[in-house]
Protein backbone atom coordinates (compact mmCIF):
# COMPACT_ATOMS: atom_id res chain seq x y z
CA UNK A 1 0.00 0.00 0.00
CA UNK A 2 1.46 3.45 -0.52
CA UNK A 3 -0.05 6.08 1.99
CA UNK A 4 0.59 9.34 1.51
CA UNK A 5 0.35 11.50 4.54
CA UNK A 6 -0.35 15.24 4.63
CA UNK A 7 -0.09 17.55 7.51
CA UNK A 8 -2.82 20.16 7.03
CA UNK A 9 -1.87 23.53 5.49
CA UNK A 10 -1.55 26.74 8.00
CA UNK A 11 -4.31 27.56 9.64
CA UNK A 12 -5.61 30.88 11.87
CA UNK A 13 -5.61 31.08 15.61
CA UNK A 14 -9.21 33.47 16.16
CA UNK A 15 -9.75 33.81 19.34
CA UNK A 16 -12.29 32.10 20.88
CA UNK A 17 -12.73 29.21 18.06
CA UNK A 18 -12.23 25.80 19.32
CA UNK A 19 -9.25 24.06 17.82
CA UNK A 20 -11.52 21.62 15.69
CA UNK A 21 -12.90 24.73 13.87
CA UNK A 22 -9.92 26.62 13.67
CA UNK A 23 -10.03 27.60 9.78
CA UNK A 24 -7.24 28.37 7.56
CA UNK A 25 -5.23 31.33 7.39
CA UNK A 26 -4.30 33.17 4.01
CA UNK A 27 -0.69 31.30 3.69
CA UNK A 28 -2.14 28.22 4.00
CA UNK A 29 -5.17 28.74 1.37
CA UNK A 30 -2.19 29.92 -0.71
CA UNK A 31 -0.65 26.68 0.16
CA UNK A 32 -2.96 24.19 -0.42
CA UNK A 33 -3.52 24.42 -3.90
CA UNK A 34 0.26 23.56 -4.53
CA UNK A 35 -0.24 20.26 -2.75
CA UNK A 36 -2.58 19.48 -5.27
CA UNK A 37 -0.47 20.29 -8.19
CA UNK A 38 2.26 17.94 -7.02
CA UNK A 39 -0.23 15.31 -6.17
CA UNK A 40 -1.50 15.60 -9.96
CA UNK A 41 1.69 15.24 -10.97
CA UNK A 42 1.80 11.98 -8.91
CA UNK A 43 0.25 8.16 -9.29
CA UNK A 44 -3.24 8.88 -8.62
CA UNK A 45 -4.83 7.57 -5.36
CA UNK A 46 -8.12 5.63 -4.45
CA UNK A 47 -9.51 7.06 -1.03
CA UNK A 48 -8.84 10.40 1.02
CA UNK A 49 -9.41 10.00 4.39
CA UNK A 50 -9.63 13.81 6.44
CA UNK A 51 -9.64 14.32 10.03
CA UNK A 52 -12.67 16.69 11.03
CA UNK A 53 -11.00 19.52 11.51
CA UNK A 54 -11.69 22.65 9.39
CA UNK A 55 -8.66 22.81 8.08
CA UNK A 56 -8.11 19.64 7.26
CA UNK A 57 -11.49 19.54 5.38
CA UNK A 58 -10.34 22.96 4.05
CA UNK A 59 -7.18 21.88 3.46
CA UNK A 60 -8.50 18.76 0.60
CA UNK A 61 -10.40 20.90 -0.69
CA UNK A 62 -7.99 23.36 -2.17
CA UNK A 63 -5.94 20.08 -2.96
CA UNK A 64 -8.66 18.43 -4.71
CA UNK A 65 -9.58 21.36 -6.37
CA UNK A 66 -6.46 21.10 -7.79
CA UNK A 67 -6.41 17.35 -9.34
CA UNK A 68 -7.83 16.44 -12.89
CA UNK A 69 -10.21 13.53 -11.22
CA UNK A 70 -9.94 14.10 -7.19
CA UNK A 71 -10.67 10.76 -5.80
CA UNK A 72 -13.55 10.33 -3.11
CA UNK A 73 -13.00 11.33 0.26
CA UNK A 74 -14.33 10.47 3.83
CA UNK A 75 -14.59 12.69 7.02
CA UNK A 76 -12.90 10.33 9.26
CA UNK A 77 -13.12 11.03 13.14
CA UNK A 78 -10.34 8.92 14.24
CA UNK A 79 -7.90 11.16 12.75
CA UNK A 80 -8.42 14.02 14.85
CA UNK A 81 -5.52 13.95 17.14
CA UNK A 82 -6.28 9.73 17.77
CA UNK A 83 -2.19 9.04 17.90
CA UNK A 84 -0.20 7.39 14.85
CA UNK A 85 -1.65 4.17 15.15
CA UNK A 86 -5.14 4.64 14.36
CA UNK A 87 -4.10 6.60 11.30
CA UNK A 88 -2.40 3.60 10.16
CA UNK A 89 -5.11 1.46 11.02
CA UNK A 90 -7.70 3.50 9.48
CA UNK A 91 -5.84 3.58 6.21
CA UNK A 92 -4.95 0.06 6.29
CA UNK A 93 -8.90 -0.62 6.95
CA UNK A 94 -9.71 0.70 3.71
CA UNK A 95 -8.31 -2.20 1.96
CA UNK A 96 -7.31 0.58 -0.75
CA UNK A 97 -4.02 0.57 -2.14
CA UNK A 98 -3.13 3.70 -2.41
CA UNK A 99 -4.54 5.87 0.68
CA UNK A 100 -3.89 10.06 1.15
CA UNK A 101 -4.72 11.02 4.67
CA UNK A 102 -4.66 14.63 5.61
CA UNK A 103 -4.64 14.98 9.08
CA UNK A 104 -2.31 16.72 12.24
CA UNK A 105 0.92 16.63 14.18
CA UNK A 106 2.45 15.30 16.26
CA UNK A 107 0.32 12.09 14.74
CA UNK A 108 1.41 12.25 11.35
CA UNK A 109 5.67 12.33 12.26
CA UNK A 110 4.86 9.85 14.70
CA UNK A 111 2.77 7.15 11.95
CA UNK A 112 5.66 7.77 9.45
CA UNK A 113 8.42 6.94 12.19
CA UNK A 114 6.19 3.74 13.34
CA UNK A 115 5.97 2.32 9.31
CA UNK A 116 9.36 3.24 7.98
CA UNK A 117 11.87 3.52 11.45
CA UNK A 118 12.69 7.08 10.07
CA UNK A 119 12.32 10.25 11.51
CA UNK A 120 10.76 13.66 9.54
CA UNK A 121 9.71 16.71 10.01
CA UNK A 122 6.25 17.29 8.50
CA UNK A 123 5.24 21.00 8.51
CA UNK A 124 2.11 22.37 7.59
CA UNK A 125 1.28 21.33 3.88
CA UNK A 126 4.08 18.97 4.16
CA UNK A 127 3.65 15.52 3.26
CA UNK A 128 5.01 12.36 3.02
CA UNK A 129 4.61 9.03 1.24
CA UNK A 130 5.43 5.65 2.72
CA UNK A 131 5.19 2.11 0.79
CA UNK A 132 3.65 0.35 3.80
CA UNK A 133 4.40 -3.56 2.91
CA UNK A 134 8.41 -2.27 2.44
CA UNK A 135 7.95 -0.37 5.21
CA UNK A 136 10.23 2.61 3.10
CA UNK A 137 9.51 6.29 3.03
CA UNK A 138 9.49 6.92 -1.21
CA UNK A 139 9.27 11.15 -0.56
CA UNK A 140 8.84 13.89 1.64
CA UNK A 141 7.81 17.55 0.53
CA UNK A 142 6.96 20.58 1.94
CA UNK A 143 5.02 22.89 -0.77
CA UNK A 144 3.88 25.99 -0.17
CA UNK A 145 2.34 28.16 -2.97
CA UNK A 146 4.33 31.44 -2.27
CA UNK A 147 7.79 28.48 -3.39
CA UNK A 148 7.41 27.71 -7.24
CA UNK A 149 9.28 24.84 -8.63
CA UNK A 150 8.44 22.55 -5.29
Amino acid sequence: MRLVLLRHAKSAWPKDVPDEQRPLNDRGRRDAPAVGRWLAGQPGFDLALVSPATRARQTWALVAAELPEPPRHRVEPALYFAGPREIVAAALETGLDDVLVVAHNPDLEDAVAELTGERVTLKTSALAVVDTEAGTLLDVRTLRGSEPGQ
